[in-house]
């Protein structure tokens, strides 16, 4: 691994965020990352990953500091862009689905909230990429794991996302839909030219799919380090 690069040109994710949860302090130190390919946020088991996705999202009010996003500012002190406003598509490790809905009808839950003037990705070629097609009319209670999780994937980016989340999204998935998951996420990523950034503990996932690595411990961001593919 090298030290992290970046040219001028390049869109970047510029912060210093606080984000004090009682139990837990947050306090990420500056950060700069490209807005292009993967970023994995990466450290043990209560380094602060989830609670810097929170806080880079804008769903915990109570973060503090400074965001920008490819010049946008969404965060500046007390000024504050919500959430609904950064265009974020979120992926978390449960689905998040609703339980009495179709799987037709959790896409369209989100579509249906777009703000005036977005439209979203083509609904057509979004569920056959994500292969979920032939289950748009199923309950989704009765979706395995892996196809839940594809339904997630496919309501996140037909919101037509500035920044896609995904919070350790394969966790609760066997071996087999994991790594069915892993290429589908690489051919997404590939497809949609979308900046993601990714909560992990699986070292294989890192090596896939990683652009680069987001270290953090004790509420802190460490370092940033690039893979050089081999």
């Amino acid at each position: 691994m090298d030290s992290m690069q970046s040219t001028p040109s390049q869109p970047l994710m510029q912060g210093s965020l606080k984000l004090d949860l009682g139990t837990f302090y947050l306090e990420s130190g500056p950060f700069e990352i490209p807005l292009q390919g993967v970023t994995v946020l990466f450290g043990r088991s209560g380094s602060g990953k989830s609670t810097l996705l929170r806080a880079i999202s804008g769903l915990d009010k109570r973060t503090e500091g400074n965001l920008s996003v490819g010049g946008e500012i969404w965060q500046a002190g007390a000024s504050v862009l919500p959430t609904r406003k950064r265009h974020i598509g979120f992926v978390f490790q449960d689905a998040a689905l609703f339980p009495h809905m179709t799987v037709r009808q959790n896409l369209m839950y989100g579509v249906k909230r777009l703000p005036k003037g977005i439209k979203p990705e083509n609904f057509e070629e979004i569920v056959q990429r994500v292969g979920i097609a032939d289950k748009l009319d199923r309950a989704v209670t009765y979706l395995s794991g892996g196809e839940r999780q594809r339904v997630a994937i496919a309501r996140a980016l037909l919101m037509r996302p500035k920044l896609l989340c995904m919070d350790e999204p394969l966790s609760a998935l066997d071996w087999r839909a994991k790594a069915e998951m892993l290429t589908l996420i690489e051919e997404l990523v590939a497809a949609y030219r979308l900046p993601v950034l990714y909560i992990t503990h699986a070292p294989a996932e890192v090596e896939r799919l990683a652009d680069r690595v987001l270290f953090m411990q004790a509420g802190q961001v460490e370092t940033i380090e690039t893979l050089q593919q081999a």
